[in-house]
């Protein structure tokens, strides 16, 4: 948990890239299956945080798939409905 509240921390301060080169090693390791979901969701939401849509939606569908009632469900459709907002002409081509 504790390495979880770390991970979340890197996150909230900015310091994304170092978070998610830290989940790319969590998510290599087969002993950490119980809290994938959880690294994909933070994964997610570094990418985010980014503005990296594509990888913030792919990684939420990680988690959304190992847990159905992962927060990363709402995340996600966060994230839609922001590209919906600011890339309305992307569904008109």
């Amino acid at each position: 948990m504790e390495q979880i509240n770390k991970l979340k921390e890197l996150i909230n301060q900015g310091e994304v890239d170092k978070a998610i080169e830290q989940l790319d090693l969590l998510l290599q390791d087969s002993s950490a299956n119980k809290e994938k979901e959880v690294f994909y969701y933070l994964r997610g939401n570094a990418y985010r945080k980014k503005e990296d849509w594509k990888q913030a939606l792919d990684n939420y569908q990680y988690a959304i798939e190992l847990n159905p009632e992962s927060p990363a469900l709402q995340a996600r459709a966060m994230v839609i409905s922001i590209l919906e907002f600011f890339h309305k002409d992307m569904y008109n081509q």
